[in-house]
This record gives C-alpha cells, sequence and structure tokens, in this order.
C-alpha cells in the first residue's frame, strides 16, 4: 500500500470510486472550493452546506450603491493576494495527469482561483470566471487583476493597519474605521466601473459557458464531482442533466452535498490523496 493510500481510515471507498472510474472512463468532472482548501483558500460553507460566515456580496448589491463597492474593494484588496499567491496543490496536479490519461476529457471548474490551469489542466471551464482578472462595464476593457492591485494599495495605505481574516475566492473579513474614504480605482482607459471578471452571487454564467460545460456531459460516460457541496444551482444543475441523461455521478467530498439524493457513489475523504491514491491505481491497472 502507498502512503497516499494509506491515508484512508476505509480503503474500500477508494475500491469504489476505483471500480466506478473503470466502469466509466471518460469523465465529466466539476470541482468546487473544497478542492483549494489544501491550497490555504478558504471554502464557503461546512460539512453540512451552510455559510461559514456572512455570504459574499451579490451583483445587485455591488452596482446598487458607493458603499457597497467600497466594502467590496477594501476586502478584495486585502484578500486577493491569498489566492495570488496560492500554488496547485496534489488534488489540482492529479485530475491534470488524469486529463493526460484522458480520463477526464473536460474540467469544469466553479472556482475562480486558476489553479486547475497552473497545475497542467489544459481543458477547463471556468463557469464563474477569473478572479486575476477585471473587467470596466462602461467601455468593456480588460485589466490584470495585479495591476489594479497596485492602485488599490497605493490609494489606500491605511489599510495596512487594518484587522483582516481571509475568506474564499480572494474576499476578507475586515475591520477597518475609514471604509467611507476608501478610493475605489476608475478604469484606466474610460474612468468608469471596474468589476472583478467573476460570476458575482445572483449573476447568470455567460451562456456560452454553459452551453460547453453541457455539451461535454453529453459526451461524458459518467459525472464526478470533487470538493462541492453544490448548494449553488449553477453546479448542481449539472447533476441533474445528468440524471436527465441517464448518466450515473460520484461525487468525492467531505459532507453533504445537494445532489446526495441523485448520487450512484458517494466518498466522504479528503481530496488530494483520494485522487492520488485513484491515480496510482489506474496507473498501474
Amino acid at each position: 500500500m502507498t502512503e497516499s493510500q494509506s491515508a484512508f481510515a476505509d480503503t474500500s471507498t477508494l475500491a469504489d470510486l476505483y471500480d466506478f472510474v473503470q466502469r466509466h472512463p471518460r469523465l465529466f468532472v466539476l470541482t468546487g472550493a473544497g478542492i483549494s482548501t489544501d491550497s490555504g483558500i478558504p471554502g464557503y460553507r461546512d460539512e453540512n452546506g451552510a455559510w461559514k460566515r456572512s455570504p459574499p456580496i451579490t451583483l445587485q448589491e455591488f452596482l446598487g450603491s458607493v458603499a457597497a463597492r467600497q466594502r467590496y474593494w477594501a476586502r478584495s484588496t486585502v484578500g486577493w493576494p491569498v489566492v495570488a499567491d496560492a500554488q496547485p496543490n496534489d488534488a489540482h496536479r492529479t485530475l491534470a495527469r488524469l486529463e493526460a490519461a484522458r480520463y477526464v476529457p473536460t474540467l469544469v471548474t466553479q472556482n475562480v482561483d486558476g489553479l486547475h490551469q497552473r497545475a497542467g489542466s489544459h481543458e477547463v471551464i471556468e463557469l464563474h470566471g477569473g478572479i486575476n482578472g477585471v473587467t470596466c462595464l462602461d467601455c468593456g476593457a480588460q485589466h490584470d487583476r495585479a495591476a489594479i492591485q497596485h492602485t488599490l494599495v497605493v490609494d489606500n495605505p491605511g489599510l495596512l493597519d487594518a484587522i483582516a481574516e481571509p475568506a474564499a475566492d480572494g474576499d476578507a473579513h475586515l475591520e477597518w474605521h475609514d471604509l467611507d474614504g476608501f478610493r475605489i480605482p476608475p478604469c484606466p482607459v474610460c474612468g468608469g466601473l471596474l468589476k472583478p471578471s467573476v460570476v458575482f452571487f445572483g449573476e447568470s454564467v455567460p451562456r456560452e459557458r454553459v452551453e460547453q460545460a453541457s455539451a461535454a456531459l453529453e459526451a461524458a460516460d459518467a459525472m464526478l464531482v470533487v470538493g462541492s457541496s453544490l448548494m449553488v444551482y449553477s453546479g448542481y444543475r449539472f447533476c441533474v442533466w445528468a440524471q436527465k441523461m441517464g448518466k450515473p455521478i460520484a461525487a468525492l467530498n467531505l459532507g453533504r452535498t445537494r445532489a446526495d439524493p441523485l448520487l450512484a457513489l458517494k466518498v466522504e475523504a479528503p481530496c488530494a490523496p483520494t485522487l492520488t491514491a485513484l491515480a496510482e491505481r489506474l496507473a498501474a491497472a
């Protein structure tokens, strides 16, 4: 038994997952925040699927007031470096290996951290976009988040003294006395309203991404969910569609998922050692 396999309290769960993949070798993989927690990025929900802290900002809130945008960008200023500096973990790297071995023709992620691509996965659909980009809602110009971060820090030096705790996807829980004075950077091109190039809560996933992911699901033998409670409909709907297509669904996730009644197999174990052990066993077959 390898070191990664010895991490299991019950190796029969690994055997079940291995058998599932052997029977369905072309997987539609959907990943969520739970796959990136080993990279130091906090997740959104606990094992029961409930919010760990206050829910993230919605699109309506962001567009609705200057105060909401000040709060968002202040929190993002101190939280974004956690995601920017994060490195892929063994779960990301193993899924890249499984793609290379043709077990994962397409990977769909709800994450915005870009770690799948940095780990070597090529066929990645980012349902919710990427945190390292910023879009101007007025002129459509695209900007690198690192450049905007520089402006945020230079224009708001008092944030260095703020008390903050990192949260999911580049957010942070922030205590700072001067939020009303926070300076939001305008678009460097037109002076317009900037928004991260991610899908906020309350915002629709672009149709072309959904159609591309749906086509990948149709071409797959089965669906594998990794590290997601599926509480957000943008991910959960693929489980609904998979069931309608007659494709079995397996989930590798610690805790409850919204799709538990739809699952053919559920493995409650950590993502990284489980996927690593699975890849070793598939390679040895």
